[in-house]
This record gives C-alpha cells, sequence and structure tokens, in this order.
C-alpha cells in the first residue's frame, strides 16, 4: 500500500512511519512461517495481531486527514480543565482542589464523563454534548476569601487558582509537526496496584517552538497516553494562540467576558459575605457552599447571554 499521502502531511507522519514497520514485521513473520513449518502457529498468530495493528492504524490516519465541515463536527467533543494554584500557599492549593471538585460535581450532574488525568487532580477531561459551550468562560484567576481552618486568629486570608479550559476536538485547529515535537516515556506514577511503575506508559511531550509541555499517564498503554498527550497538546497550542490573538486586540475586542487569558482575575469567592462574584459582568450570587458544590447552572448561563449580548452589540 502506498502511504505517501500520510508520510508527507504532518498530522499522520508518525502514525505512517509505525504503519510502514508494522508492514515490514509482517513480511518477516510471513517468510518465517514458510520458512518453517513448526513455527507457522506462531506466526499466523503474530501475523493476525500485526495485520490488526496496521489497520488500526490505517483508519486513524483516514479519519485524521478526513475533510473537515462546519458546524457540529467542529465543536469540541471534550474539554481538558487544569487547576494550579496561585498566590496563597497551602490555601491556594486546598482552593484548586475546591475548584476541580466544584466542576467535577456540576459535570456528573449533567450527565457528562469525567476522568482525572493526575494523581493531584490538577487536570481532568471532561466529555459530553454541549460541554465546551457551557465550560468555555471559566478560564481566568479564580480568587477566594475566606478563613482557613489553621487560621487561630480569624483573619481572613486571599488566595487564588486559575483555570484554563482547553477544547479537546475531533479534528484539531492547530497543525503539530511531529518534528517539533519532542517525547519521552517514564512509569506512571501514583497509588495503585502490584503493576503500577513496572512499565513505562506515562508520555510526556515539549513543543519546541513554545515550550509547551503535557504529561499523559492515565491511560493503560504508552500509545493510549501518546495519543492523549497529542490531544491536550494540539489544545493547548489552540488556546495558546487565541490567547496571544486576544491580547493583540484587546481594545477592539466587542466583549470582555471572552475566552481570555488565565492571567485574567475573573471572580472572586468570598466566604464571609456568602457571596460569588463575577467581575467581567459585574453579577453575584449567594449561597457560596452550593456553588461549590456543583451548583452553577445559574452562573453559567448568566455568562453566556451577557457574552452573546455583547457580541451582537
Amino acid at each position: 500500500m502506498d502511504t505517501q499521502e500520510f508520510k508527507s502531511n504532518p498530522k499522520t507522519a508518525y502514525l505512517a512511519a509505525e504503519f510502514d514497520r508494522l508492514t515490514h514485521e509482517l513480511s518477516r513473520v510471513l517468510e518465517l512461517k514458510e520458512s518453517d513449518p513448526s513455527l507457522a502457529e506462531l506466526a499466523e498468530e503474530e501475523w493476525v495481531q500485526l495485520e490488526s495493528q496496521r489497520q488500526t492504524l490505517l483508519e486513524q490516519m483516514q479519519e485524521i486527514l478526513a475533510p473537515v465541515t462546519d458546524g457540529p463536527e467542529d465543536e469540541p467533543v471534550a474539554v481538558v480543565m487544569e487547576f494550579r494554584a496561585g498566590a496563597g500557599g497551602n490555601e491556594a492549593n486546598i482552593f484548586a482542589g475546591d475548584l476541580a471538585r466544584m466542576y467535577m460535581r456540576y459535570a456528573e450532574a449533567k450527565g457528562w464523563e469525567v476522568k482525572v488525568l493526575d494523581p493531584n487532580l490538577e487536570s481532568i477531561e471532561v466529555t459530553g454534548r454541549g460541554v465546551y459551550s457551557a465550560l468555555q468562560y471559566e478560564t481566568g484567576v479564580h480568587r477566594v476569601q475566606r478563613i482557613p481552618v489553621t487560621e487561630k486568629s480569624g483573619r481572613i486570608h486571599t488566595s487564588t487558582a486559575s483555570v484554563a479550559i482547553l477544547p479537546i476536538r475531533k479534528f484539531p485547529k492547530f497543525e503539530l509537526n511531529p518534528a517539533d515535537v519532542q517525547m519521552e516515556f517514564s512509569r506512571s506514577g501514583g497509588a495503585g496496584g502490584q503493576n503500577v511503575n513496572k512499565v513505562e506508559t506515562a508520555v510526556r511531550l515539549v513543543h519546541i517552538p513554545t515550550g509547551l509541555e503535557v504529561r499523559a499517564q492515565s491511560e493503560r498503554s504508552q500509545k493510549a497516553n501518546r495519543d492523549k498527550a497529542m490531544q491536550i497538546l494540539a489544545a493547548k497550542l489552540e488556546s495558546y494562540e487565541e490567547e496571544k490573538a486576544a491580547a493583540e486586540h484587546a481594545a477592539h475586542r466587542k466583549s470582555q467576558i471572552g475566552t481570555g487569558s488565565r492571567s485574567e482575575k475573573i471572580r472572586t469567592y468570598n466566604f464571609t459575605q456568602d457571596r460569588v462574584s463575577d467581575h467581567r459582568i459585574k453579577e453575584s450570587w449567594h449561597n457560596i457552599e452550593s456553588i461549590l458544590e456543583g451548583n452553577i447552572d445559574d452562573m453559567l448561563e448568566t455568562l453566556k447571554v451577557k457574552a452573546n449580548e455583547a457580541e451582537t452589540a
């Protein structure tokens, strides 16, 4: 089979190389089968496995190069949410975890699939219809004002955590050139059974031109983690390019809600006043404990309406 089309396209070049390797392996197994009848049965089993892998690669390459259509097919099929502690020491770490759990509870109530991507709860993947539309405005710095459990004097402590929403698309907008990606493999970390840390299934990718990096270790195989990391890296690059464009044209943006920068302060959670305030639309909501339990439908819907109004004004 001619794989030149796949080899010449940066999106499928690394898969085409693996396809050719499997093709050579198939030839080797076929020769072994014909030259040594005593190994024919084993060779046949290996041939079936290799051919299955080869067909899977072929289907992946054909899917990647399939024409991209506008509309629902171009909508993100999932999002990766990243949570990073900011200013405030250990309280910031606690708050980042609170935010992660808030969004997880919200997603589970919506019937979406939630997958934790790392043992420290710094990133999760949420899959479901309408997930990006609902969460797209959550990127930015979230601030909390409350009295920490360990604060004996009762002083209010202010800390921050950043949230980033990375859209995972069936057909990524950003074209990744494998030559620009540095790949490393290591053993997965975290709690687990006796097989944990025995196989190098964790994958770390670095996009050389931008320095952006991604680590994936939630899947069971090295290949699955590599594919997941490539998806997330493409999403990060899309977000990176959009942030650059938004910064360059900030003065001309109709809406200041946007999917803006992860360094922009967007919301404050004030426990002493039992109030959550969104600084972009100057709106507030009460019952903060309920909000942190995932009851954020009203808040997200208000943001969506305000964004639409600003865009059409």
